[in-house]
This record gives C-alpha cells, structure tokens and sequence, in this order.
C-alpha cells in the first residue's frame, strides 16, 4: 500500500500510517489528512508538530489520555482537552493526527 504526493509514492501499512517515518513531509501530512477526511487548520498543525515534537523526544507516540495532559501542559487546558482535540480529529486525536504526523499508531489504540 501508498501514498502518493508529487509524484511520488510512499509506502503505507494496511491502516494508512506511513512505513518510513523519514519520508513525512508537509505535503505528505497533507495528503494523508485528505485521505482522513480532516480539512487542516492552524489547529490541526499545531496538534501534528506537537505530536512530531513528542515522538522526537520519547520515541514513541502517546495515547489519547497522555496526549492531552502534554497538550495541556504545553499549550494551555483551552488545547488540552478531550473535547478540543476530538474537534480536530473525529476519529481519535491520537489515532488519527499520528498518521497524519507520520507517526505510527499509538500503543493502546484498537
């Protein structure tokens, strides 16, 4: 499976998350956000560098809970909240805004 981006195509698993973590760029987070149905606001760019942030730093992709307690802490308890994210990412804040970060899938996530 894959994604293409300008002419390009880059591999995928079975569930749409990117293969090669060093392949994601902008445009790739952009084309995997289309797939998602997610149109990308400021909003959603912070919560994906946040996220790209988080796993430079911990090697790993938080789950929904750990997630927002480090959004709340970083970027205030208005961003820190279940609520707010699952505006932004319907189908699962951690779930869905890793893929599009390019991030693999969170431990814990079905």
């Amino acid at each position: 499976m894959g994604i293409e981006v300008n002419g390009n195509t880059y591999e995928t698993d079975e569930e749409g998350y990117l293969i090669n973590l060093s392949d994601w760029t902008e445009d790739i987070g952009k084309a995997l956000a289309v797939a998602e149905n997610v149109d990308m606001t400021p909003g959603h760019w912070e919560v994906v560098n946040f996220l790209r942030d988080y796993y430079n730093e911990y090697q790993i992709a938080p789950a929904v809970r750990v997630l927002t307690k480090a959004i709340g802490k970083q970027l205030g308890a208005d961003k820190g909240n279940s609520k707010y994210l699952y505006e932004l990412f319907p189908y699962g804040p951690a779930k869905q805004a890793c893929k599009i970060a390019g991030l693999p899938k969170p431990t814990g996530c079905v």
